[in-house]
């Protein structure tokens, strides 16, 4: 008579039983008997909803997919003797790019004799390196590829990540904006109502006076 290695809905080791066996306790669990392993010896069946396992599987199929990260590669391209305001926007690119998720690679342009000082292209890379260390990790250190230097910097973030931070920023700016928004078409005489109303009273006390002293040189 067929055996199988029975496992129980829970994950339960019920042990080896005849297959009549399993199909009468699935009958009575009123649960489907579903193999597992079939090619193990013996076969490894479970007690299971399969209806329910199959709608399960399908929602973390389909979370999967929207979660799924399509990864980059964004290009930042330098000179040697790049110039502060150049250097500092290429910097806010990759940092913008890090942010989003994806990779961004450094590359630095050689012309001429520059190529004699590929010390200096690791000085500017490292120094790139850590401008952007709050957004994105060295993967793969500088190196020579023909007249060029490169270096690739992963994001710290995958872009589900960095998507659904932006949302949280998107909607937490969304609410403090509201919160500090300024009213513009209140006349004078309300905005100064609404400053008294909001000093305490020893300041409302000497406000007072002022006015008093004022009151009585006029």
């Amino acid at each position: 008579m067929p055996e199988v290695r029975l496992v129980g809905p829970n994950g339960e080791q019920v042990g080896i039983v005849r297959i009549e066996d399993a199909l009468r306790l699935a009958v009575e669990s009123d649960l489907d008997l579903v193999e597992v392993a079939p090619t193990a010896k013996p076969p490894v069946c479970k007690l299971m909803d399969f209806g329910k396992f199959k709608y399960e599987a399908a929602v973390k199929a389909r979370e999967a997919r929207k979660n799924q990260t399509n990864t980059i590669l964004k290009e930042v391209r330098f000179r040697l003797k790049i110039d502060t305001h150049d250097y500092e926007t290429k910097v806010g690119h990759a940092l913008r790019f890090l942010g989003a998720g994806d990779k961004v690679k450094a590359m630095i342009q050689f012309r001429g004799r520059e190529q004699q000082r590929p010390e200096m292209g690791i000085r500017l890379l490292e120094k790139f390196a850590a401008d952007v260390a709050e957004v994105g990790l060295v993967e793969s250190t500088p190196r020579i590829d023909g007249r060029n230097m490169v270096m690739v910097v992963g994001p710290l973030k995958n872009k589900a990540e960095a998507r659904r931070e932006q949302q949280q920023q998107q909607k937490s700016g969304g609410r403090d904006s509201t919160k500090r928004k300024i009213r513009t078409d209140a006349p004078d005489e309300t905005e100064g109502q609404n400053v008294a109303a909001a000093m305490d009273d020893d300041a409302r006390a000497k406000l007072e006076q002022a006015r008093n002293v004022a009151e009585d040189e006029a």
